[in-house]
């Protein structure tokens, strides 16, 4: 492991790097390392590891195998050097489902009976902007297997930086630094700073003295983590500990105890052991901005492998309330056949077409739309958009161009209700106001179909079609 689990990589300056099994030239993640290595290469059935910041998370993801970081403190650190007690766990390793489940109920000492309730999902949709692995192979994956199970709700997607940043009060004199980033940039960003402040304060209150006077032997990535968590001052510790509290208290709110929040569990650039075995800035950044939504509200998670996309692991993370272990153990077992399909069924995928460099599955479905739409082949053109919603429902291009095939069709109330979605998710979108203009026009609400192209208008006061309609509309209102 890391030295003083205080690492993300698995080296250690005495014993050297464990090798991940799943690719020779990747680092296998940390702090433990050693014990996501021995799961992965078949060694032992399973295997525990502390969790402070991701040190379960982090290898679980790179070696390609399940890792469970359990609520904070529901077991047991006893016996535990703790590098940080707020946010220090008892993590978990296995490869095989049943395993995993069982060993994660003894760590819990959980009963074994069932609690029959229905899980919502929820896919954290600005989280996946730090993954460029398609969403054939990640989001479409959960949602088919979902599909094929009974008990599961509709799946739901969100904005949980948006969410956070309204309902953790304190963190906005934490997010003044990041006021050039974007909000949900910013409000991830303050969530980090905050997990890695706790985590440098807890550990120079723990271990100052014995470093100053043992003076151990460091490598020179932890020697120099060491030396910025004691040379730090810490003037707002409260206020950490209070946007850790808010944070759990939002996350139950949002998740209670039947939901489920899907995220990637690490960026998808990854480090080699040929790059002299050190992490960018920029990839350490987006991995702490992923993985502090767990770590600093206590809340369990666990990392599940979902096969591989250019030789590379793939892992999403389902992540529940805190003190809801059980039931996301029973989850991710219950999900493990369905899931293990999909992912097969993806894997035996062609690659997409890349029409721009980095297209995903809605995108395609959307020009495939486009191409029905200009073949006059409406229906067509509807079943492709409402695929590309299925796979992306915060789009607004792809409502807005169902919309102009619902006009083609004469299903106005279809067309307008899309246009409404359209706009909800872009208050800019012209084509928007315009086709919500003409659907209400052909519905014969004149007046507010008015509305909609002086909105248009304002948007765009050269737009010839939104200035006739309106001419239009005011010859038929008088």
């Amino acid at each position: 492991m890391d030295e003083l689990a205080f690492g993300v990589t698995g080296e250690n300056l005495h014993y050297g790097m464990p090798i991940n099994p799943q690719l020779l030239l990747q680092i296998p993640g940390g702090s433990s390392s050693g014990s996501g290595v021995a799961v992965a290469a078949g060694l032992v059935d399973f295997a525990l590891g502390t969790d402070t910041i991701g040190c379960v998370r982090i290898p679980a993801a790179f070696c390609g195998i399940l890792g469970y970081r359990p609520s904070h403190g529901v077991v047991s650190n006893i016996g535990i050097l703790t590098n940080s007690q707020s946010l220090c766990t008892v993590g978990l390793f296995a490869r095989d489902p049943s395993i995993f489940h069982r060993v994660g109920h003894l760590l819990l000492q959980a009963s074994q009976t069932v609690v029959k309730r229905e899980k919502r999902f929820i896919f954290a949709d600005d989280f996946f902007q730090y993954s460029r692995i398609p969403k054939q192979k990640t989001v479409h994956v959960i949602s088919k297997a979902i599909e094929a199970l009974s008990g599961y709700q509709p799946t739901k997607h969100m904005n949980v930086s948006h969410y956070i940043a309204s309902n953790v009060p304190i963190l906005k004199e934490f997010c003044e630094p990041y006021t050039k980033l974007h909000q949900g940039t910013a409000t991830l960003q303050a969530l980090s700073t905050i997990m890695l402040s706790l985590q440098k304060y807890e550990f120079k209150t723990n271990h100052e003295e014995w470093i100053n006077t043992v003076k151990p032997s460091l490598g020179l990535e932890i020697s120099a983590r060491v030396r910025v968590a004691l040379n730090s001052t810490y003037d707002n510790v409260k206020h950490l500990y209070k946007a850790r509290a808010e944070l759990r208290a939002a996350l139950s709110s949002l998740l209670k105890d039947d939901g489920v929040l899907v995220i990637p569990t690490i960026p998808d650039f990854l480090s080699k052991h040929n790059s002299k075995r050190k992490m960018s800035h920029e990839f350490e950044d987006r991995l702490f901005m992923l993985l502090c939504l767990a770590g600093l509200s206590g809340c369990c998670q666990v990392a599940i492998p979902l096969g591989k996309h250019e030789s590379y692991p793939i892992s999403l993370s389902f992540i529940a309330a805190h003190g809801a272990d059980k039931f996301l153990l029973d989850t991710v077992l219950d999900m493990h056949s369905s899931l293990q399909e999909q992912i097969s069924l993806a894997s035996s995928l062609a690659p997409l077409p890349d029409f721009n460099g980095d297209m995903d599955a809605s995108e395609l479905l959307k020009e495939k739309g486009n191409a029905a739409f200009k073949g006059k082949q409406w229906n067509k053109a509807v079943n492709f958009y409402t695929e590309a919603i299925k796979l992306n429902d915060s789009n607004a291009t792809y409502y807005c161009n169902r919309a102009a095939a619902y006009l083609e069709l004469g299903c106005y109330q279809q067309a307008e209700a899309d246009c409404n979605q359209a706009i909800l998710l872009d208050k800019k979108n012209v084509k928007a106001y315009l086709r919500r203009g003409t659907a209400r026009e052909m519905l014969v609400s004149y007046k507010e179909a008015a509305q909609d192209f002086k909105h248009a208008l304002v948007l765009e006061p050269q737009n010839k079609a939104a200035r006739d309609a309106e001419k239009r509309l005011r010859r038929l209102m008088s």
